[in-house]
């Protein structure tokens, strides 16, 4: 089977994902609390206009709005029996959006059907099986791969069972598979792995992904510290890097995330000259963010690997240096302003199994 992912990246050199899809819902009026997802048959308008503004920015790959669509988190909001239904709608707004683009523009871009958590712990810590969990991730993967997906982009995992059971239920439709983990705790996963670990686990899963990264996580420098230690543990692998719009803060009680959009053109060259042949955003990056992203990779040409000194003095401090350095980023970077409210939820839908949207 043809792999429109490999192939588009073959003929552009690198890719530039997207942005957050919660922040941007959030801004639309999605309230705290509520499912993503059922706007795709309640605000299919809104959920469309997110993948446009993301596509007028300059990706080349946007993520259906379905992140939370496993029968497990759907049940939070009575509709873990609209697993099918609900990923076909987000995947079929995400097709449209992409192929009006095409139409109007002539430009190739492709639909990554996103494919989150369960929220749920696999035995024998949790009530969820190798089969059990394969079968929710393979019904969420079928109703994507019928809304016309390119690609199944399985993200902000951080156990090894539970990635090796989305890309076992994913494999099911023969898709291209994306693979990404968090690595949100002192260089490693919430459950434990480090990048190399999972460099290591992703050729022995049910197929090999088409690409593996990281996605989400703490700040720029702490998922610019991941891309190195990817690279350099599977040199030939694709690897990906969709880090979060800045440093997560409290304030006021909320979560905001203070990246500038100079802030994450820095870090898309950084972590381009790290290895990362697709670069986008994650929590809290808007349009705008992703427009400094594509601007920037434009025309650059990779340089020297970055060195830790370098990812200090451009993003911050990352967690080899973090005990010597601050961990906040420099004054020049921490100019944004607080996010939003989407920025709040969707920080705290993609910290893991036991938190859950909400």
């Amino acid at each position: 089977m043809s792999n429109a992912l490999l192939d588009l990246l073959a003929d552009r050199g690198h890719l530039v994902a997207d942005g957050a899809m919660g922040t941007n819902l959030f801004a639309l009026g999605l309230e705290t609390g509520d499912s993503p997802e059922l706007w795709n048959v309640e605000q299919a308008e809104k959920v469309a206009s997110v993948h446009r503004g993301f596509l007028e920015a300059g990706s080349d790959i946007v993520l259906t709005n379905s992140f939370g669509g496993t029968e497990h988190r759907l049940k939070l909001h009575g509709a873990q029996d609209r697993v099918r239904e609900l990923n076909a709608a987000a995947a079929r707004i995400c097709r449209g959006a992409v192929d009006r683009w095409r139409e109007g523009t002539g430009k190739t871009c492709l639909v990554a059907g996103s494919m989150g958590p369960t929220g749920e712990l696999f035995a024998p810590l949790g009530p969820l099986t190798p089969e059990t969990g394969e079968a929710a991730f393979a019904a969420q993967a079928e109703g994507l791969a019928e809304g016309g997906v390119d690609v199944l982009w399985i993200e902000t995992m951080s156990a090894a069972d539970e990635m090796a059971a989305a890309v076992a239920g994913a494999a099911r439709t023969g898709l291209p598979v994306v693979a990404t983990m968090t690595f949100d705790t002192n260089a490693r996963t919430m459950m434990g792995l480090t990048p190399a670990e999972f460099a290591a686990l992703a050729p022995t899963l049910a197929v090999a992904p088409s690409a593996i990264g990281a996605n989400c996580g703490v700040g720029p420098a702490e998922l610019a510290q991941t891309v190195l230690d990817l690279t350099e543990a599977d040199p030939d692998a694709v690897v990906v890097a969709k880090g979060n719009c800045g440093i997560p803060q409290y304030v006021d009680g909320e979560i905001v995330y203070n990246g500038s959009p100079e802030a994450m053109a820095a870090y898309a060259r950084i972590v381009r000259d790290a290895g990362a042949r697709i670069v986008g955003g994650c929590c809290g990056s808007k349009p705008d963010h992703v427009r400094a992203i594509a601007e920037a990779l434009a025309d650059y040409v990779p340089g020297d690997r970055p060195t830790l000194d370098r990812i200090t003095a451009e993003l911050g401090a990352p967690w080899s240096k973090a005990g010597r350095l601050s961990t906040h980023a420099p004054e020049g970077v921490r100019d944004e302003g607080a996010q939003n409210e989407g920025a709040q939820n969707e920080g705290g839908r993609r910290r893991g199994r036991r938190r859950r949207a909400g």
